[in-house]
């Protein structure tokens, strides 16, 4: 039997950077995975991939709509989707191996297997039983059943299906107007299919701030994808190359049916703590499936912690990141801190989507005054150069005291130019603080400064 000061299950990012982390803080280590390769759902089936297949139908877009208008003549590309998806594997490879040389400097041991709990201080692993004396679960999360829809990863996919597809579809239906279908959706919109989101909600991207919804909903009809609103799937019929999507309309509760090649269910995730045996260990969970932890990532049961997906929070990779980061430290004996007033959220279409902190909806339920600074790219020399002059900054701060209280992006490169304004509330700016502060021109980043203007005597470009 070996033993460690700690043991993580599960090596996505937030089991990776949290065994990472603990090694660096002088913990012996250990890691549990039962994939063949660390890094879980994000980088072998999530972000990585989607990201890698984003870019390059990003660049095919590019060379069929902008090329030519900036003097790069000839023949736009054809796509050859065997290579695309081999650039995605590649792109996989060279991250999870990345992860596996940090553990090995870092000198953590993979546990290869499917971890249980048999009692506090013990992971089980195959029939190997290893003591811990404390016990890290990041065991992630897995896509949300939805009654009447049958997966089978060929014809209704969900994400992980939908990054391996044999061909792109002719007809793609997306059920969920989140974050997943939005991303997975512009990629095949992109390469050539006739795209309809099918949402049960009014607005797409819940919970983000409603005149982005907007925008944003606005912007992608404008590339071709097409939206059925207020509408809840009561099934899918598939065969071997086809399916069928029958849904009811909220208003008037008319049925309809549409047909499709693929339909990619993408109505969210749950967190994935099968097998584990929490419930002989009496560990507390939430309703919704989470485990219930303190301040200190510490579940009711003494020396087990929980991070990430598989406990309350937005579900983010970066959210675990930092959870990972803390609990390594409340273990080591330290003080872990994680501020989740300013956790960002992007999403990775074109343009990008952005946000942190407050919005306008959220802070008008708490009755408390705010001003709203806005500027728009369509007033970025750089971003007029670069055909990316849709969307906008807008920044909201305290109408009292001109602290920031969110942000919220829709533009080119949106994801880069948020960590700008995070940093900012980190230390409490104002936004006259992010105005007073020289930006290099010709950037896009000028457009946080404009609108942090505006915030005060008003925007100097618009």
């Amino acid at each position: 039997m070996s033993s460690y000061d700690v043991i993580i299950i599960g090596s996505g990012p937030g089991g990776y950077v949290c065994a990472i982390r603990c090694a660096q803080l002088g913990l012996k280590v250990a890691c549990v995975e039962g994939r063949e390769t660390l890094g879980g759902t994000c980088l072998n089936v999530g972000c990585i991939p989607s990201k890698a297949l984003l870019h390059a139908s990003h660049m095919l877009h590019e060379a069929e709509h902008n090329f030519a208008a900036m003097g790069l003549k000839g023949k736009s590309p054809s796509v050859d989707w065997k290579q695309m998806l081999s650039y995605k594997q590649d792109t996989i490879d060279t991250n999870t191996k990345g992860i596996e040389f940090l553990f090995k400097k870092n000198k953590v041991d993979w546990i290869k297997g499917w971890a249980s709990i048999p009692e506090a201080g013990k992971v089980k692993v195959g029939d190997d039983v290893h003591e811990a004396k404390n016990i890290i679960i990041a065991s992630g999360s897995e896509v949300s059943p939805l009654k009447g829809v049958e997966v089978d990863e060929k014809v209704v996919v969900t994400s992980t299906g939908a990054l391996e597809l044999t061909k792109v579809p002719k007809k793609m239906v997306v059920i969920g107007a989140g974050v997943i279908g939005l991303e997975l959706g512009s990629v095949y919109k992109r390469l050539g299919a006739e795209v309809t989101v099918i949402e049960y909600l009014d607005a797409i991207t819940p919970g983000m701030d409603g005149e982005v919804q907007k925008s944003f909903q606005r912007l992608l009809k404008k590339q071709g994808m097409e939206f059925v609103m207020g509408a809840a799937v009561q099934k899918t019929e598939a065969t071997k190359t086809k399916a069928k999507v029958t849904y009811k309309l909220k208003k008037d509760d008319s049925e309809h049916e549409i047909d499709a090649d693929v339909v990619l269910l993408a109505t969210g995730r749950r967190p994935y703590t099968e097998g584990l045996g929490l419930d002989s260990l009496g560990v507390e969970m939430s309703e919704r499936g989470q485990i219930k932890v303190g301040k200190d990532w510490q579940t009711n049961v003494k020396g087990i912690y929980a991070i990430g997906d598989c406990i309350d929070g937005p579900m983010l990779a970066h959210k675990a990141e930092d959870e990972g980061m803390a609990a390594a430290e409340q273990v080591a004996g330290k003080h872990g801190h994680v501020n989740y007033g300013v956790i960002p959220g992007v999403i990775y279409t074109h343009p990008e989507v952005a946000n942190v902190g407050e919005t306008e909806e959220t802070l008008k339920k708490e009755g408390r005054a705010y001003k709203v600074g806005k500027f728009s790219f369509m007033g970025n020399g750089r971003a007029k150069a670069n055909f990316a002059a849709d969307g906008f900054v807008k920044i909201i701060v305290d109408k009292e005291t001109d602290r920031i209280l969110g942000a919220h992006i829709i533009g080119p490169s949106a994801g880069d130019l948020i960590h700008e304004i995070c940093v900012a509330m980190e230390f409490g700016a104002s936004a006259e603080d992010l105005a007073l502060t020289c930006h290099a021109h010709p950037t896009y980043s000028e457009a946080v400064r404009e609108a942090a203007l505006a915030c005060g005597d008003g925007p100097i470009h618009s």
